[in-house]
Formats: structure tokens, sequence, C-alpha cells
């Protein structure tokens, strides 16, 4: 808990971080995973641009799965 409220989360953080702590921590690995394989996928059939933007979700995915498992492990204010 933190005594100091200048630093205290506001009001809309706190509610995401009670929602997203319900979802399990290995859907963002999964879906950093299905992204990684679309993009191969769109690779493969030939849509080069396409297939780079799907890629680059694969690392937002899995910084969300992380700060959702810090979340889980840590709490909020």
């Amino acid at each position: 808990m933190n005594l100091n409220p200048e630093h205290s989360e506001g009001k809309v953080a706190k509610a995401i971080e009670e929602q997203t702590a319900k979802l399990p921590s290995d859907l963002f690995l999964w879906a950093a995973l299905g992204a990684m394989g679309v993009s191969l996928a769109l690779k493969l059939s030939g849509r080069k641009h396409t297939a780079l933007f799907v890629g680059q979700w694969a690392a937002p995915f899995l910084l969300l799965g992380t700060y959702n498992k810090i979340v889980k492990v840590e709490g909020h204010d």
C-alpha cells in the first residue's frame, strides 16, 4: 500500500487493473504467439507490409502480460 498520496493511482487506473487482473496471464503469451503465427502466414502469402504490422503486435502483448502479472503479484494502491 502506498502511503504517499502524491504517488497514488487514479480511479481509472485502479478500475482497469481490477478488470485486467481477472484475465489469465497466459492469454497475453498466446496472443503474442498468435500474432507471430499470423505474421508468418501473411509473409508467406506475399503480404509483406501487413505481416510486419501484425508481427509488431507480439512485443506489446508480452509487455501487457508482464504488467498484468505484476499487478496480480504486487496489487495496486
